[in-house]
């Protein structure tokens, strides 16, 4: 991989919610305030995501690196359809381009459950016929995590090829640090059964979006990190600080765009949901974000 400088371009933050910090919310949590508010369903996973299992402050596990060892393969790591030097962009696909469309959207932590920003993602992967394209840049595009270590990227669902089950390929490097070769499965495929790559720590979590399909996964690279220390429970004696009327409330159900002030400080839900207790902003930057 050519190495490139790991620092976003001006303007590149993604519109992704905050990364976490303190106790970020869990994905069996998040689910369930999806199907409370009418959410679409699930079409496989139920793996847990990086963002669900740092928060006692333990030191993650990375994510798993593995090469792609079909056909005649380069010395590489990364198989024999990788090409450097991939456009700087965030689509792979136009509005004619044929496929399942798909959205793959997560973050990148360190080991202590930090996000990490500037972190070079590099994608590539099958058309929807499952050809590579060796000639040009289709379905290849590169980009930096934003400044909360979140990234999406936009594309349609990998298509089969002889010996190999879906799956999309990636590098991630953080700056200075070293570069990171793996693939994203899909789950429920009936291949995965079959390929001797595959890996069931690097599913996504994956679900219907009306005509397309919507996937999440965490990144975890190993970048030393240094937990931060466990904020103290809030005293619920603690008279409030909110102006009246205004503040969060646990059992309100809350739309995309409703405002609400906690601690003093407006947040924006970033997501339909009935708030219950230990849900509050601070704490669920899923579904809310400061501003």
């Amino acid at each position: 991989m050519t190495e490139r400088s790991a620092v976003p371009p001006e303007g590149s933050d993604g519109t992704s919610p905050a990364g976490s910090r303190g106790r970020p919310i869990s994905r069996k949590s998040l689910l369930r305030a999806a199907v409370a508010a009418g959410a679409v369903p699930l079409v496989a996973g139920g793996v847990a995501l990086a963002r669900d299992t740092g928060s006692d402050g333990s030191p993650l596990a990375l994510t798993p690196a593995c090469d792609d060892g079909d056909g005649p393969t380069h010395e590489q790591m990364e198989g024999p359809y990788f090409k450097p030097d991939s456009p700087l962009r965030t689509s792979l696909v136009t509005s004619g381009t044929p496929g399942t469309p798909l959205t793959v959207s997560g973050y990148v932590f360190g080991r202590a459950c930090k996000p990490l920003a500037g972190v070079l993602l590099d994608f590539w992967q099958a058309d929807a016929n499952g050809a590579y394209d060796m000639a040009g840049f289709a379905f290849r595009g590169h980009q930096f995590t934003d400044r909360n270590g979140a990234f999406t990227l936009t594309t349609v669902v990998a298509g089969l090829y002889p010996g190999r089950t879906r799956h999309i390929h990636v590098k991630a490097q953080a700056p200075g640090q070293r570069v990171l070769t793996t693939q994203l499965y899909f789950p429920g495929e009936p291949r995965n059964n079959t390929d001797s790559l595959y890996d069931p720590a690097l599913l996504m979590n994956v679900r219907a979006a009306g005509s397309g399909r919507q996937g999440t996964f965490d990144f975890v690279l190993d970048v030393a990190q240094t937990p931060d220390p466990t904020d103290p429970p809030t005293d619920p004696t603690d008279p409030p600080t909110d102006p009246p009327g205004t503040g969060w409330k646990a059992g309100t159900s809350y739309r995309a765009g409703d405002r609400v002030t906690y601690g003093g400080v407006t947040y924006r839900c970033l997501q339909a949901h009935s708030a219950i207790a230990g849900w509050e902003p601070p704490q669920v930057p899923a579904l809310w974000e400061r501003g």
